[in-house]
């Protein structure tokens, strides 16, 4: 198969996933005697990357693999294709899952710490419903509360590769940049504006890292 013809398929398949793809799943689409090595898979994506510039889409490399998405900048335009709003959280919610996302692994009574105010079972649910949040341990203290963590589709939902392209706290101080910074759609600007917020205003009662 010719590296052009490649490039066809895997945008052919990117297109009709309609989800994030690894490039050894795309690898296994194709029969064995016909498997393209992970050197041209990677030439194909840079190749798709490449011709959607100045397109209103975009490859996108997010947690779970890759993906062809609408660039932020036509989102809002895009989301009127569905009756349906998108989800809009409450601001004690997305604090939670911000402190969880920054501070990670983190219990539940200490994010009740930090913020002051019971978390509710409701707001656990929703992050555990959504698969944004997860177990990852307990805490070697008496009871062993459990240790929260971010799920990888956490990041694939905020366009994020991984926990390292998290925005620092310095860069949420300019909180009008958050969209830009974490380059979401029109939909989501108000959940990152609310998440960056609340990580640095809450940022100056937050325990110190093991090890710091």
């Amino acid at each position: 198969m010719s590296q052009d013809s490649l490039t066809q398929a895997i945008e052919a398949v990117l297109l009709a996933a309609g989800r994030p793809v690894t490039i050894e799943q795309i690898r296994e689409l194709f029969e064995e005697t016909q498997r393209p090595p992970v050197e041209e898979v990677q030439a194909a994506l840079l190749d798709l990357e490449r011709s959607y510039a100045g397109h209103g889409i975009e490859l996108r490399q997010v947690a779970s693999g890759w993906r062809v998405q609408v660039r932020p900048q036509h989102a809002e335009v895009v989301s009127r294709l569905w009756q349906e709003r998108p989800s809009r959280y409450s601001r004690a919610l997305l604090e939670t899952l911000a402190l969880v996302a920054y501070r990670q692994p983190i219990t539940r009574s200490e994010i009740e710490g930090i913020r002051g105010v019971t978390v509710s079972s409701t707001i656990m649910r929703t992050l555990q419903d959504r698969n944004w949040i997860r177990v990852v341990g307990h805490r070697e203290v008496p009871g062993h509360p459990e240790l929260l963590g971010t799920t990888r589709e956490f990041l694939d939902y905020f366009g994020l590769k991984s926990l390292d392209d998290l925005p620092t706290l310095a860069e949420l101080q300019d909180l009008e940049d958050i969209h830009e910074q974490l380059d979401l759609p029109d939909a989501r600007q108000e959940e990152a504006a609310v998440i960056a917020e609340a990580t640095v205003v809450e940022s100056a009662a937050l325990p110190a890292p093991p090890g710091a």
